[in-house]
């Protein structure tokens, strides 16, 4: 990934030994806090397994003298970045074995070092595929026998993130999540107060802020202006009537407003380890 500020480059390399998504994330976690980087291009580099592979890499982050951003599980592999980090005065960053150093200490277990092990084929990842494929099937209330089988099923008007939040629930946490579109002129699936209301979670946003996203998606779908869609009336209107719903079936409300995915999902968590 190169980066430049005021003529300044700045180059960042990614070596994994699985497929680097854990470097990826957490560097895009740290250069989020520097907004005025450009970001011109992603130099990621998986499947990192043998020295063969790995010297060439530093060879060419020395050229362009990178930030050299390791998640390897091999010693062996860590200890040659080290050394040659050290040796050209490259910076280094480890992102997982000072963890696992501490892991060992505190438990006196020696870890597996086999790479690729969080993306492992064993139940976890069997489920994780059921949830997301469960996800994608019972999207939008295509199907009301679907809430009946779900972990989650989260409700709202149209436009408060009830696609993408199914989607993550089930990719990061392997839970069935179906979702359900309020609409004031739909009458409501007598399957969802079979549900039990701690799996019930309602979405909401303010009027305006619905508005501004409904706007965008307009534009999107070349509808023109004049569309109830986009109504502020309307929209407080199917606000009024979510809330309503939620108040008669007694369930939680996330406020979705000015959320990331990721904030939205912190809450939504909080509000299911309240019912284990």
């Amino acid at each position: 990934m190169k980066a430049s500020q005021e003529g300044s480059p700045l180059a960042i390399f990614m070596i994994s030994d699985s497929v680097g998504a854990t470097a990826q994330k957490v560097t895009q976690a740290g250069l989020a806090q520097y907004p005025q980087l450009a970001i011109d291009e992603i130099r990621r580099f998986p499947f990192v397994r043998d020295s063969q592979t790995l010297i060439p890499i530093l060879e060419d982050a020395l050229k362009e003298q990178a930030i050299v951003i390791t998640t390897l599980v091999s010693d062996q592999l860590n200890q040659m970045v080290e050394e040659f980090c050290t040796l050209h005065g490259l910076d280094h960053v480890d992102y997982i074995s000072p963890l696992m150093r501490i892991i060992s200490r505190r438990t006196q277990l020696k870890p597996t070092r086999q790479s690729g092990s969080i993306h492992a084929m064993n139940k976890n990842y069997f489920d994780r595929v059921d949830a997301i494929e469960f996800a994608v099937k019972f999207d939008d209330g295509r199907s009301p026998r679907g809430f009946l089988e779900s972990d989650l099923v989260l409700l709202g008007v149209s436009r408060t993130s009830k696609t993408p939040l199914s989607i993550y629930l089930a990719n990061n946490n392997s839970l069935k999540v179906s979702n359900l579109p309020l609409v004031p002129e739909i009458t409501l699936p007598k399957e969802i107060f079979q549900v039990p209301k701690e799996k019930l979670i309602g979405l909401i946003a303010s009027p305006r802020y619905i508005m501004r996203i409904r706007q965008e998606r307009v534009k999107v779908l070349g509808l023109g202006q004049g569309s109830a869609y986009d109504d502020l009336s309307r929209i407080k209107s199917e606000l009024l009537y979510a809330q309503k719903i939620y108040d008669q079936l007694g369930i939680p409300v996330v406020n979705i407003e000015n959320k990331s995915i990721e904030e939205t999902v912190v809450h939504i968590e909080a509000i299911l380890n309240q019912y284990q």
